[in-house]
């Protein structure tokens, strides 16, 4: 022991002990409270983290459907996908997946569907029991995920088959997706549809180039444009008037704020939307 407790007797021993305990427990329950509330701090900031870089992953709200319950037994999936080696909470979340979303808004279609300024750019039978209204920015990342992965499929199951007329307008966020469109609209009619898969396609390339206008008068050489015929276009006035026109009515009509948004039979549906998706939307339709 050490030297100065040595004059000490047993019961004074005996109560320093005992004090020394009582303020061993309080630092050491002090010390777990200290730990315990670092520890949620850090898990809380790794949420953030986490929640940022899921939200930077998924892009923008508007392409995350509310998704609904699928319609099958849960029964019914257990038995079909065990035998496939699939498991039922995959089944599920793929079903989930292809369930209608509820519609942001609704409009009269007579309206919807009144001619404009430019000349509607369509493709399917125009007795169809559905009709697909797309506006969309030729610069919108978004449009150009939906033209490079879905617009083809959606075409081959419907448009081609007789179901549905799809329509699409214009809604350019600045001058570079006017100039896209504007090209669009001045090439040869049977060229406008592949005119803009070639520009989505191509989106990177010319919508954030350092010479956007050279970058898209080497897409535009493709189409059979010359130097002379893509600078009358693009200086073309009455039509980059015409293609305001329709992004003003589109928004103070029929409320379309941000690209793609779709109207369907009417009904406002904001954001990119796969074919499962869409099929949902349709088919009850047909």
């Amino acid at each position: 022991m050490a030297p100065c407790l040595d004059g000490l007797g047993a019961g004074r021993l005996q109560d320093l002990m005992t004090v020394l305990r009582a303020f061993i427990a309080i630092i050491s329950r002090e010390w777990v409270t200290c730990m315990f509330r670092l520890t949620s701090r850090l898990t809380a900031a790794a949420g953030v983290s986490l929640l940022a870089l899921t939200l930077t992953a998924c892009s923008d709200s508007s392409d995350q459907t509310p998704q609904a319950s699928t319609d099958t037994p849960a029964a019914a999936v257990s038995t079909e996908t065990a035998a496939a080696g699939v498991s039922p909470q995959t089944t599920a979340s793929i079903a989930q997946a292809a369930e209608a979303p509820p519609a942001d808004g609704e409009v009269d279609i007579t309206k919807l569907m009144e001619p404009g300024p430019l000349k509607e750019m369509t493709l399917g039978d125009e007795n169809a029991p559905v009709t697909i209204v797309e506006y969309m920015s030729m610069t919108c990342p978004h449009c150009a995920d939906f033209h490079t992965e879905n617009f083809k499929p959606l075409v081959e199951k419907y448009v081609d088959t007789g179901k549905v007329r799809f329509v699409l307008r214009e809604f350019p966020f600045d001058p570079r997706a006017a100039a896209a469109i504007m090209l669009a609209r001045c090439a040869p009619e049977n060229q406008f549809f592949p005119m803009v898969d070639v520009l989505f396609k191509q989106q990177r390339n010319w919508a954030t180039a350092s010479d956007g206008r050279e970058a898209l008068l080497q897409i535009a050489r493709l189409a059979g444009f010359t130097q002379e015929s893509f600078e009358a276009c693009l200086t073309n006035q009455k039509l980059l008037d015409d293609v305001n026109a329709v992004r003003t009515k589109a928004g103070n009509e029929f409320g379309v704020q941000s690209t793609p948004t779709f109207f369907i039979n009417g009904k406002r549906y904001p954001g990119n939307m796969s074919v499962d998706i869409m099929s949902a939307i349709i088919d009850p339709l047909l």
